[in-house]
């Protein structure tokens, strides 16, 4: 069956072929195999993010693909890692902005690879130097008056260290796209992004509690002699958070947060 299909049958012959594609490359210890379907993955969303129905359709069944659409309809994240026998960790990802008017959405298509140590928290990161993660929710809210988006994101960063990060996604006037934005603030300080960064083996929640609000583990050193070493910090079952005031994520330690409902 061809790739060349109409709009309305196309996500779902796309699919069924990611299903098969991405459980080829867990199924398989060859790395040159693994990347020649990872290739068929990127022909595929490539095509997929062209169509009408990108920001209204979403995959169902498919483990390894994360999808996310901002609850104002206006953008879509699409991402997934390749990770290699060596220990080499790519990233791929796609934003999708919806047009304005009866301009055609626009999209960004992205690469990364894992990086010996997490992103840093006071510097800027564009499409061409992105330092990979996988995201798996955004919110849009208002800083100065505009619209930036807001990021919850996962790294693999090497085999002993995971790191959980909130990052800014911001547009440029000339349609880029900037990682970044010192509109975060923690103890006196502002940072362009959030990251937790902790034991491989260990499990730490980040999520949003509400419109305005981010909650987090409490961190913590497995003893006081490993404080300066990320690796080795563990989640605590108290929380943190960041909440929204006018335009500015605020630190703020020891909360009780909300349950879901």
């Amino acid at each position: 069956m061809s790739l060349a299909m109409n709009a309305e049958s196309q996500p779902a012959y796309y699919g069924e072929s990611l299903q098969e594609l991405f459980e080829g490359i867990m199924g398989t210890k060859d790395n040159e195999e693994r990347i020649r379907l990872n290739d068929s993955i990127i022909n595929i969303i490539d095509k997929y993010v062209e169509s009408e129905e990108v920001l209204k359709h979403k995959f169902t069944d498919i483990r390894y693909l994360g999808q996310i659409l901002s609850p104002d309809s206006k953008l879509k994240i699409i991402t997934w890692n390749l990770v290699l026998t060596d220990g080499t960790n790519k990233y791929f990802c796609y934003i999708i902005r919806k047009g304005k008017r009866r301009d055609p959405n626009r999209i960004y298509k992205l690469t990364g690879v894992n990086m010996d140590e997490p992103p840093d928290t006071q510097k800027t990161y564009s499409s061409e130097n992105w330092y990979g993660a996988l995201y798996y929710d955004v919110r849009p809210f208002r800083h100065k008056w505009n619209t930036f988006y807001v990021l919850l994101g996962l790294d693999h960063t090497n085999l002993n260290i995971s790191t959980k990060l909130i990052d800014i996604l911001t547009f440029t006037d000339d349609g880029g796209i900037i990682f970044g934005k010192d509109c975060i603030t923690r103890e006196g300080e502002n940072k362009y992004r959030e990251l937790l960064v902790y034991s491989a083996d260990g499990v730490v929640t980040l999520r949003f509690n509400g419109r305005k609000s981010i909650i987090f583990n409490h961190l913590v050193p497995v003893s006081q002699f490993r404080q300066d070493t990320p690796g080795y910090y563990v989640p605590e079952f108290s929380f943190d958070r960041y909440y929204l005031k006018k335009g500015m994520w605020i630190f703020e330690e020891n909360i009780e947060p909300k349950m879901r409902k």
